[in-house]
């Protein structure tokens, strides 16, 4: 195909006719490299060459008879970029002027062109010069108090300093900068107009004077500072009209009256997040706060703010509310393919926005699955290989519900309550099953705009697992005592959970920084202090019990580390390090349950593996039965350890591509799971820090990502190159990538019905980190 298309691609001047030129290469030379891809942008984007595959698309589509449509012609790829020279003389003349803008002053930037074949080849060459410094920098302001404002606002942050290179976009954000500062102190007549600046580059050779004006009012002595007399609150409804024209009003204090047409909000919560209040002075600040804390809501699909002056000093600030819809109901299903099993999930969500009159949001999900295993023999419901029910219903509060008084929060992000309930039914053919209740609630806040904490004071939990009667004698009859006790049980939690999340914002930036979340997750603390006092039922294990069930004691922390650089254009590169550990002690000392054990693999950790079939450490499960090897897939590669690293280049590759922006990306990943101590079922599993290094698997793959702007549909390819389940240097399975054959073959004896994929393909919805 590769082929085809390149072959297509230099045959793309076809269509043409005589007179015209297909602009396939542009070139510009001479400009430094921090502002090669801003002068890139001046470029026209009529002559900028085209991508093969998209004008490929093109000009299958629009071609009859050995030329050009000239009617109905389709819109899908990218027309022909034809050479234009007075679109060259344009590109050249504001890339010159991008130069001057940037400080080279006397820069000089010429264009070339050269046709061959009905080719064109466009090369711009530049001469920067020697950039402009600033010497001087003064300023002119008639305001007295607004002078005062600036220079205490320039004494610590100010983009202007002396010394620095001469560049337009600095002024620019200079003045930006003064108006944000000005509307922030009541001027609410501000307009960025009242900031000029003069520059004098006639004094010295390679040096600028800067003089920065800020003028006042056309016939006024200064600027005027208003203040808020009044707000009023309109709610209109759903359908942004008025209803019956009647509405239930409501004064509060602080002069802020509601007026709600729709009948369904309690005003006082609204009233939380209305910041301007009677008496304060006009702040944009403010203003821009209460739309993010109304829209944060989650209640209104429009929110309009306006304001009114009473008088030459007082402003009026009206706000016009339109309701979301209160209930949705979403239906959702997905087609499952994993290892030979194929199978389906489908979902419903519904959603009341509303639910008490104070924007409370309550959503209630129920998913059923089945899994079809193609081994299986007999008709399609003989080869069901597992079932899953899931229920789950939670309702956030928009505030923190605490039996104390604490200060309002809300001028760095939404609080919210949280309470949960959640319910699992899980049943594996001829394997085990699961019946799993957890309740809680949770606080999340924000500390700063990047700083979220997240507590879970308490947890309840209730885990009822009872593996096949056969199976369960299979594991003991070999020796696997500790897959039966972890999962052929029954136990009930307590506990609580602390989550600290910094920069969550900035994970859709190009910015410099990093990225933190850590958390830590305790469960039995409370009962075991409660037996020092109460004496509890122990059943045969010596485990302390609550009604007849004993209860989880451990302590599990996790975090996750990135580091974020942008590279220039749309490029990226993060480094990773997820790590967690948890350690089971007290009153189940022996092991840590399933489902607080780390697993390694997956489309969000070491792509090269299937989730669930990497580790712990050079376990192989060749030791297992073929028939423990079927039951026990998902259930035996597991650790209390993980530590993994990831570190992925990101890249743009078309900027439209079938309505998509098409992104590429490079990876790499690193890592396993371990077992805290020996263990018969897992041999070679443990953790050990003179073994752990020669224990890492490592991955490294490539793939696209199809940007939408909402959400992202991703597609990576992980390719195996060091499988720690091997021995030795056989451990650098990528040596056999063009002898997998026999490599296949070779391992399907000892591993069946155990595949070997040296590639594993995921699909995700989103980055993965």
């Amino acid at each position: 195909m590769l082929l085809s298309l390149f072959i297509t691609s230099c045959r793309s001047t076809r269509l043409l006719n005589d007179d015209q030129a297909l602009v396939t290469k542009v070139k510009l030379n001479g400009i430094n490299k921090q502002f090669k891809d801003e002068a890139s942008a001046y470029i026209q984007r009529e002559i900028q060459p085209n991508s093969s595959i998209n004008l490929f698309i093109y000009n299958f589509a629009n071609s009859k008879k050995g030329k050009y449509r000239t009617d109905k012609i389709r819109n899908v790829g990218e027309a022909p970029s034809i050479l234009d020279s007075s679109l060259v003389e344009i590109s050249r003349n504001q890339i010159q002027k991008f130069l001057a803008a940037k400080g080279y002053f006397n820069a000089q930037v010429t264009s070339a062109i050269s046709v061959r074949k009905k080719k064109a080849r466009i090369v711009f060459n530049a001469k920067q010069g020697e950039p402009f410094n600033v010497r001087n920098i003064d300023s002119e302001i008639a305001d007295s108090e607004v002078e005062r404002i600036y220079q205490e606002y320039a004494s610590q942050h100010t983009s202007l300093k002396t010394g620095m290179r001469f560049d337009a976009d600095t002024l620019a954000k200079e003045r930006e900068s003064i108006y944000n500062l000005m509307r922030r102190r009541g001027y609410y007549d501000y307009v960025r107009q009242y900031v000029r600046f003069e520059v004098d580059t006639n004094t010295n050779q390679g040096q600028a004077n800067l003089r920065l004006f800020i003028d006042n009012p056309e016939g006024k002595s200064a600027h005027t500072v208003f203040k808020i007399d009044s707000s009023f609150v309109t709610i209109k409804n759903s359908e942004e009209g008025f209803g019956d024209s009647s509405a239930v009003k409501t004064i509060l204090p602080g002069a802020l009256v509601v007026q709600d047409y729709s009948k369904k909000f309690k005003p006082k919560p609204l009233a939380r997040y209305i910041y301007p209040k009677k008496g304060d002075a006009f702040d944009a600040e403010r203003e821009n706060l209460t739309y993010d804390r109304l829209y944060e809501l989650n209640s209104f699909r429009a929110i309009r703010t306006t304001y009114k002056k009473r008088d030459s000093t007082s402003l009026t600030v009206n706000y016009e509310l339109v309701p979301s819809k209160r209930m949705a109901n979403r239906v959702e299903g997905e087609y499952v393919f994993s290892s030979g099993r194929s199978g389906f999930n489908l979902g419903n969500t519904y959603t009341n926005r509303n639910l008490f009159g104070g924007s409370e949001q309550l959503e209630v999900k129920a998913r059923y699955g089945m899994l079809f295993d193609s081994q299986l023999g007999g008709p399609l419901w003989n080869r069901v290989w597992n079932r899953d029910f899931q229920f789950g219903a939670n309702l956030s509060i928009p505030r923190l519900i605490v039996p104390f008084k604490i200060p309002l929060m809300g001028k760095n992000g939404m609080p919210h309550t949280v309470f949960s309930t959640n319910w699992q039914i899980f049943d594996q053919l001829n394997t085990y099953s699961n019946r799993y209740v957890i309740n809680s609630i949770s606080y999340n806040w924000y500390d700063t705009k990047y700083k979220l904490h997240s507590v879970t004071p308490l947890s309840l939990e209730y885990r009822l697992g009872r593996l096949d009667e056969d199976f369960k004698n299979t594991l003991e009859d070999q020796g696997y005592d500790l897959y039966v006790k972890s999962n052929d049980r029954a136990y009930f939690g307590i506990g609580s959970q602390y989550a600290y999340t910094f920069n969550t914002l900035r994970l859709n930036t190009y910015d410099n920084f990093l990225f933190f979340r850590g958390t830590l997750d305790l469960s039995g603390n409370t009962l075991n202090l409660l037996s020092k006092i109460i004496p509890f039922k122990k059943n045969d294990l010596g485990q302390n019990t609550i009604l007849n069930v004993p209860y989880l004691q451990y302590v599990k922390a996790e975090v996750d580390f990135r580091i974020y650089r942008y590279l220039g254009g749309e490029r990226q590169f993060i480094a990773r390090i997820n790590s967690g550990i948890g350690v089971p002690f007290g009153n189940n000392s022996e092991f840590l349950i399933f489902e607080k054990q780390f697993f390694g693999g997956g489309m969000n950790d070491l792509r090269a593996w299937q989730a669930r079939t990497l580790g712990p450490g050079n376990y192989n499960r060749a030791i297992l039965s073929d028939e423990l090897r079927l039951r026990l897939r998902n259930l035996d590669q597991l650790g209390e350890i993980k530590i993994v690293g990831n570190v992925e280049y990101r890249f743009k590759v078309l900027n439209r591509f079938f309505g998509a922006k098409l992104k590429g990306a490079t990876f790499a990943d690193f890592g396993n799971v371990w077992r805290l101590r020996e263990a018969v079922e897992n041999p070679g599993g443990e953790f050990k820090f003179d073994k752990f290094m020669g224990q890492i698997a490592i991955g490294a793959g490539a793939g696209l990502r199809f940007d939408l702007q909402y959400f992202v549909f991703r597609f990576d390819a992980g390719l195996k190159i060091k499988d720690p389940q091997f021995t030795g240097d056989k451990q650098w399975v990528i040596t056999e990538l063009f002898n997998s054959k026999a490599f296949k073959e070779e391992y399907s004896l000892t591993n069946a019905p155990d595949p070997y994929n040296f590639i594993q393909y995921n699909f995700g919805i989103g980055m993965p980190f």
